[in-house]
């Protein structure tokens, strides 16, 4: 459960919870390059590498969601607004995330130009999730 301190700041994440969301930015990140270095190549084996990152970025990112999820279920009414976009972004991310893994899950040069789009959206959206989840506001400011 997340506390507030007595200068009004909400306490930092739960250091779990901090792992977890350290995982889908670089994952979905990489996909994204390893989509551009395809792109620029053609080579086959950047579509398969694509592939395992989001992947990886889909399994940690859940296990991210369902934290965030249950801290939704957990924290005050007053940080709840805040703490509903943040389950917003994350659930928006995996979604996004598993289209794309279904974009990549067909033939190499079939995931072409949905792949990249799909893989730049997602590392937004997993930049915009660890921003969120890693900055904490004065209560006054963001609720």
């Amino acid at each position: 459960m997340i506390a507030v301190s007595t200068l009004g700041f909400i306490r930092p994440l739960h250091p779990l919870q901090a792992v977890l969301l350290t995982f889908p930015l670089p994952l979905f990140l990489g996909a994204f390059f390893s989509d551009l270095a395809y792109a620029a190549s053609f080579q086959v084996q950047w579509t398969n590498f694509s592939s395992w990152l989001i992947a990886g970025g889909l399994f940690s990112g859940a296990f991210a969601v369902l934290w965030a999820l249950i801290d939704l279920l957990l924290v005050s009414a007053v940080q709840r607004k805040r703490q509903a976009i943040y389950v917003l972004v994350l659930l928006v991310m995996w979604g996004l995330g598993f289209i794309n893994a279904l974009v990549h899950a067909k033939d190499a040069w079939a995931s072409m130009p949905e792949g990249p789009y799909l893989s730049a959206a997602t590392a937004l959206l997993a930049l915009m999730a660890s921003w969120m989840g890693y900055s904490r506001f004065k209560l006054g400011d963001s609720a």
